[in-house]
């Protein structure tokens, strides 16, 4: 096991984990440190320093910096909690001089492109002021260049050989028929989600944005790019060809008795037509679609496309790339306006077949998330409508009990909403009182365990899922940054902005 033991951006190595290290799973599921001393006494959840995984001086200042202003202190505990989790607790392995690391999603080990590409995001800002926190950015990124150059269809991975870490075995990718075949050594598991390419780029288009560094765009990056771009062209095309051969590039479905199931059509789900997007096979929650052209999937790779495209102009890097990548972000933002939309609401999913499905799920990239995707303004009356209805019984995933609601998914059930979801409306109003009304749905209803977990039954509120989700934990303090730069006055005792690494 490989940690960083009090060196910011060293990674040492264990023979085996320390004996008075606690397994971080267990560590969540009950109080630990010293309660805060606001009404709910939130515990503190941080590891001991010695057993944290990467040390930060850089994220140590913003928590003092964020602790010191804070008008709450239970929300005080519950950044310092959950602003540093994904340094404290998933760094599995990294070695500087490889230009490796292996970044764990939380309770499973294997990396998630998606969940890493939002795990880091809080920490945008701090990149071009801590140098070894953005050698272990480029370090992930480095190791999933490797993942999407040889299996871009895939989207969580074992450790790489490099780290002497054992493969996990996964129950749930095992009697699973997957084309083209994948080796379980690497992959974790193959689910097609086109959301985690976007995540691969948009860690990329974030590490280059703040630190200026084009060794970044090396060999394997620029083939993983490449690789983006097949997945693309393969997944906008229809299910049958003008000849009525049916297309197909990849496919997914489980044997019989496996824990995944089977899969309609031979593993490729309902047959699409052509509109300008590109398809997916499983959303962002790793659930099957329903319909194969995922909206906010699809305007998230229309903006990170365009991130991708500013990065390779600014360093003067494969300029026909950057050419493909802004015909691509057009073509599919143009497709989600003509295609989702109808009567002022935006559909989740719909087929280029005329079929359309009015839902939403909390995991990002959703229609609640548009604005923070970047997709567009939160003031667009097509948003506010459908925001509107997304929070309310007109999405089928809404539900809302005595002390907690919010959007869940089919993957866990349709009364364990996600807090994720609460985190996501705040990025999507400007309005002071619902802002403050998502942010303690959320503070009340951690279980007393001052951090973000999965989900919640709204039947009873103690009962959750994933006590150690590292994405939930830095999307919450994400947003709380969020609220320090442009809300400031709802948060802190006074009304000056904050922004990390200034």
């Amino acid at each position: 096991m490989k940690l960083g033991l009090g060196v910011a951006g060293i990674a040492l190595v264990a023979a085996t984990a320390q004996a008075d290290c606690p397994d971080y799973t267990t560590y969540a599921q009950s109080p630990q440190g010293n309660p805060s001393s606001g009404p709910l006494g939130l515990p503190y959840m941080r590891p001991d320093p010695a057993c944290r995984t990467f040390n930060s001086t850089s994220v140590e200042k913003v928590i003092l910096d964020m602790k010191s202003r804070l008008k709450d202190p239970d929300v005080a505990r519950l950044f310092e909690n959950t602003f540093p989790n994904t340094l404290d607790t998933t760094v599995k392995y990294y070695n500087e001089r490889e230009n490796l690391a292996f970044i764990i999603t939380g309770d499973i080990t294997a990396q998630w492109l998606r969940d890493t590409g939002n795990q880091f995001a809080h920490y945008h800002t701090l990149l071009s002021v801590d140098a070894d926190l953005a050698n272990l950015v480029k370090a992930v990124i480095n190791n999933e260049a490797r993942y999407v150059s040889q299996y871009p269809y895939c989207g969580a991975f074992q450790p790489p050989p490099e780290s002497g870490l054992r493969p996990s075995v996964n129950d749930w990718a095992l009697g699973v028929l997957v084309n083209p075949p994948v080796d379980n050594q690497t992959v974790f598991e193959c689910k097609y989600e086109i959301d985690s390419l976007c995540g691969f780029i948009k860690l990329s288009s974030s590490y280059y944005e703040a630190t200026k560094d084009a060794s970044m765009m090396n060999a394997e990056w620029l083939a993983a790019i490449d690789q983006v771009f097949r997945v693309i062209n393969e997944q906008s095309q229809a299910s049958f060809d003008a000849d009525w051969n049916f297309i197909s590039y990849y496919n997914w479905t489980g044997l019989a008795g496996s824990l995944a199931g089977a899969v309609n059509n031979g593993g490729n789900g309902e047959p699409k037509g052509y509109t300008g997007m590109v398809g997916t096979h499983h959303r962002p929650s790793d659930d099957l679609s329903t319909f194969a052209f995922l909206t906010p999937a699809n305007a998230m790779l229309s903006v990170q496309l365009t991130n991708l495209a500013t990065i390779l102009d600014h360093a003067g890097v494969a300029p026909n790339v950057s050419t493909q990548a802004k015909r691509w972000s057009k073509t599919i933002e143009q497709a989600v306006w003509e295609h989702t939309v109808v009567d002022g609401i935006f559909a989740y999913e719909t087929n280029g077949l005329g079929s359309r499905y009015v839902m939403d799920d909390a995991n990002v990239p959703s229609l609640l998330s548009l604005p923070y995707l970047g997709f567009l303004d939160m003031n667009h009356p097509d948003y506010v409508k459908t925001k509107k209805m997304l929070m309310s019984r007109g999405n089928p995933y809404y539900a809302k009990g005595r002390s907690f609601s919010g959007i869940g998914g089919p993957h866990i059930d349709v009364w364990n909403p996600w807090p994720m979801s609460q985190v996501t409306n705040i990025f999507g109003t400007n309005d002071d009182e619902e802002i403050l009304t998502s942010l303690y749905t959320i503070v009340n209803n951690t279980g007393g365990l001052g951090l973000i977990h999965e989900s919640i039954d709204i039947y009873n509120v103690p009962d959750y899922t994933r006590p150690w989700f590292a994405w939930a934990n830095s999307y919450f303090s994400e947003m709380l940054l969020d609220l320090a730069q442009r809300k400031p006055h709802l948060i802190f005792t006074d009304n000056e902005p904050y922004t990390p690494g200034q």
